[in-house]
C-alpha cells in the first residue's frame, strides 16, 4: 500500500528544511510572483533550487503556489517565470487558473499540475472534466465532507488533496471579497486582510464572524481510506515551532495507522499537543457532519500566544556531550522539559545544569534568542526542539 502524503507550507527556505526534516513527504511555497501569500517572505528563483535540492536529497518533492485569480495585468511574464521555476527542480504546480494547465502540460511533461482549493471544487462532474483537460491532482474544497469526498474518488480515480489542519474561511475559499471592500487590498491576489476575524460592534455587543480553525487529527485513518491522497496543513505564514509541532503529531499518527498500533489513546495525546500549540480553538468542521454554530465564533474571540516552545537546538557535541541551543521562551533550572527530534524521538529532562556563551553558570535562561548550554547524556539531533512538558 502507497502511504498518504503528508504536505506542510513552507513561508521560507529554513521552514522548508524544518517541514521536511519533522515528517513532510512534500511541501508547497510561494514565488516572489503569482502567490497568495504576498506578506509571507516567499522564495526567489535560487531559493527554490536551493529548496528543491534539499528535498530531492530526502526523496521528497516540493509545490509551487501559481494561484492567484489573473487578471490581464498578470498575465505578462507568467510564462517566463514558469520556465525558471521548472529549471529551478520544482516538481508540481498548484494553479487556481485554468490557462496555465495547457501551456504547463505542453512544454513541461514531468511536472505536475494541481488545482488549487480556491477554485472551490466540490463534485465529481467538476473533477472529471478538470482530469480531462490534464490535472493531475485536485484540492478539494475545504466544505467537502467524507460522503462526496469518497464518491468523488470512486467516480473519477483522481489524485485528492484535502486540507486537514489549520485556519479556515469565513467563505468558500476564492470567492471572498470581504478584503476587497473593507480594506482594498485583493484577497484573491494575495493580500487577504482577514476582516472575518474582525472584531465588530453589533447593538453595543461584540461580534466576529471567524470560523475555528480545522484539526482533522481524528479522522486521518477514515480519509486514508476514502481514498485521499495527500493530506495538507495550511499556515505558510506559521512559524517553524508550529510546523515541527503539528507535523510530528501527524507524522505519528499516520505512521501508527500503517504499522497497526493506532488507537484512541494515541490520538488524544497527539490531540492535546495540536490544540496547545494552536493560539486559536479548533473543530473538525465538514469533513464528519454539516458544520454548524459550534464550529464558529460570534461574540468575540482572543488569540493568546503560549509560551512553550523554549529553545531550538543548532548542535550537540558527542564527545563532550554539550547541547548548544538557541534560547526562545523563559525557562530556568529544576525545569522539567521535554525534547522532541526530527526523528520522531522524544525525552523528558530536568534542566540541571545552564551555560551562558561564556560558559558562565546561569539558573535562567531570560535573553531572547541567546546561545546557551547545557549538558546531557543522550545524543540529542540538530534542529530538536525544546518545549515545555505536555501532560
Amino acid at each position: 500500500m502507497k502511504k498518504i502524503e503528508l504536505l506542510s507550507p513552507a513561508g521560507d527556505l529554513e521552514r522548508l528544511k524544518i517541514a521536511l526534516l519533522y515528517g513532510a513527504d512534500a511541501v508547497y511555497i510561494g514565488g516572489k510572483e503569482y502567490s497568495l501569500r504576498a506578506n509571507a517572505n516567499n522564495f526567489s528563483i535560487d531559493e527554490i533550487k536551493e529548496g528543491c535540492s534539499f528535498a530531492h536529497k530526502l526523496n521528497k518533492k516540493v509545490y509551487l503556489t501559481l494561484n492567484i485569480v489573473f487578471h490581464n495585468e498578470d498575465i505578462d511574464g507568467v510564462y517566463d517565470y514558469i520556465k525558471q521555476v521548472v529549471e529551478a527542480g520544482i516538481d508540481a504546480f498548484i494553479v487556481s487558473d485554468l490557462f496555465i494547465v495547457s501551456y504547463i502540460k505542453n512544454n513541461f511533461k514531468n511536472v505536475e499540475v494541481h488545482l488549487s482549493t480556491q477554485s472551490s471544487i466540490t463534485n465529481y462532474e467538476s473533477v472529471a472534466y478538470l482530469k480531462k483537460e490534464g490535472i493531475d491532482r485536485v484540492v478539494l474544497a475545504r466544505e467537502v465532507g467524507k460522503d462526496d469526498i469518497k464518491e468523488i474518488y470512486d467516480k473519477t480515480g483522481i489524485d485528492i488533496e484535502c486540507f486537514i489542519h489549520g485556519a479556515m474561511c469565513t467563505f468558500y475559499s476564492g470567492r471572498c471579497v470581504l478584503s476587497n471592500y473593507a480594506t482594498g487590498r485583493d484577497s484573491n491576489r494575495g493580500g487577504c486582510a482577514q476582516v472575518c476575524r474582525f472584531n465588530f460592534t453589533l447593538d453595543d455587543k461584540p461580534f466576529t464572524m471567524a470560523v475555528k480553525d480545522l484539526n482533522l487529527s481524528y479522522y486521518i485513518k477514515d480519509m486514508i481510506e476514502i481514498g485521499v491522497r495527500s493530506l495538507k496543513i495550511e499556515g505558510r505564514m506559521r512559524s517553524a515551532y508550529y510546523l515541527a509541532t503539528v507535523l510530528s503529531s501527524y507524522r505519528r499518527i499516520i505512521d501508527s495507522y500503517y504499522n497497526g498500533t493506532l488507537n484512541d489513546i494515541l490520538l488524544e495525546k497527539e490531540n492535546r499537543i495540536l490544540k496547545r500549540v494552536s493560539n486559536r480553538d479548533n473543530s473538525s468542521h465538514f469533513f464528519p457532519k454539516d458544520a454548524d454554530l459550534t464550529d464558529q465564533y460570534y461574540s468575540g474571540h482572543w488569540e493568546i500566544s503560549n509560551q512553550d516552545y523554549l529553545a531550538f537546538v543548532d548542535n550537540y557535541d558527542k564527545e563532550k556531550k554539550l547541547c548548544e541551543i538557541h534560547q526562545r521562551n523563559y525557562f530556568k533550572i529544576g525545569d522539567t522539559v521535554e525534547i522532541f527530534m526530527p526523528s520522531g524521538k522524544i525525552i523528558h529532562f530536568t534542566v540541571d545544569n545552564l551555560y551562558n556563551e561564556k560558559m558562565e553558570s546561569i539558573d535562567t535562561a531570560n535573553h531572547a534568542n541567546e546561545m546557551l548550554y547545557f549538558y546531557i547524556d543522550e545524543e540529542i539531533e540538530p534542529s530538536s526542539m525544546i518545549r515545555r512538558l505536555y501532560v
